[in-house]
């Protein structure tokens, strides 16, 4: 079974569905058709049955799904050891980030990283949480830098990276909430959040819920931190975003920050932004001198009093 064939199954199991598959493993549908019947001529039986709902695994194709998994893991891991008994440092490596963690926290890292490695080529890909996780799993990115949800698969090391401070936004010349009864009138203001499901909404809610404040009526939902911004400047109510997502917006004076009414609370005004990768018992050279780099370049973004969650060694 060419290891080839496995990636492409593995798509089609994934996408239920021929054209998205070959998009994903950047082929023509009818090479994708072509290599998931070579692998079933091969095995001796069909892997997928049509349905309804799009393309199913059959009962083979199910019990084929860990064991090509598992080779193609095998087949990376074997790759890396060989190039580092050559000491190799030739290679890709695809980063996968959110857009405002792309725009904010990686150029002069990565500017840095590429300057004293010019034989590695950087790929970066801007995508949503989990289109990063789910590429990450299935090894279209190397590396991934979002903001931890707390619910990461023990496939994937973490490392955090900085610990990113939530504001709370209105419109400019807003002022400040009243104290002492502030968390009251907080809770009854509307706000404005990315939809459910985003890390932006999981780090709003959940900022409410550590504050022991009920969730606030919502006056809209909106797909980026850009347009929570020019909707929160407009009026339509408040914002709760981690600064690096709206320092520019701020310094421009489009909004302004309130302090958060009532005690502090470090715990639900602060998010882990966090690097991922996928364990392997060997890492492939490229990629481990940027795992390298990252836990020392970006240190600086990291606040002294900051303790890391979820550390884990750099791979050997």
């Amino acid at each position: 079974m060419h290891p080839r064939l496995l990636k492409t199954f593995l798509a089609v199991a994934r996408h239920r569905n021929v054209t998205r598959a070959a998009e994903a493993v950047h082929l023509a549908q009818s090479s994708v058709s072509d290599q998931i019947q070579a692998l079933e001529a091969e095995l001796g039986t069909p892997l997928f049955a049509r349905s309804r709902s799009g393309l199913q695994l059959t009962a083979a194709g199910a019990a084929l799904q860990p064991y090509a998994e598992e080779i193609l893991t095998l087949t990376d891991e074997a790759r890396g050891a060989v190039a580092m008994t050559a000491g190799q440092e030739r290679g890709a490596v695809s980063i996968g980030a959110l857009e405002t963690i792309a725009a904010v926290r990686l150029p002069a890292w990565l500017s840095r990283f590429g300057q004293a490695h010019p034989e590695i080529a950087l790929r970066l890909s801007v995508a949503g949480t989990g289109d990063l996780l789910r590429k990450l799993e299935d090894g279209e990115v190397d590396v991934v830098f979002c903001f931890d949800r707390g619910d990461f698969d023990e496939r994937f090391a973490t490392r955090s990276i900085s610990r990113e401070p939530l504001v709370l936004i209105a419109p400019a010349g807003e002022p400040p909430l009243p104290p002492g009864e502030g968390l009251a009138i907080l809770a009854a203001k509307r706000f404005v959040v990315t939809e459910a499901g985003c890390v932006y909404r999981h780090l709003f809610d959940a900022a409410f819920a550590r504050a022991g404040l009920a969730a606030p009526n919502l006056a809209a939902e909106a797909g980026s931190i850009g347009a929570i911004v020019r909707l929160v400047a407009a009026g339509t109510g408040l914002g709760l975003v981690p600064r690096l997502a709206v320092a520019d917006a701020l310094a421009r004076g489009e909004v302004t920050e309130l302090p958060w009414p009532g005690p502090a609370q470090t715990a639900a005004l602060a998010a882990d932004l966090v690097m991922i990768w996928r364990r392997r018992r060997v890492q492939p050279p490229a990629l481990k001198l940027l795992l390298a780099s990252a836990s020392t370049g970006l240190d600086g973004l990291r606040p002294g009093d900051a303790r890391p969650r979820h550390a884990e060694p750099l791979p050997s």
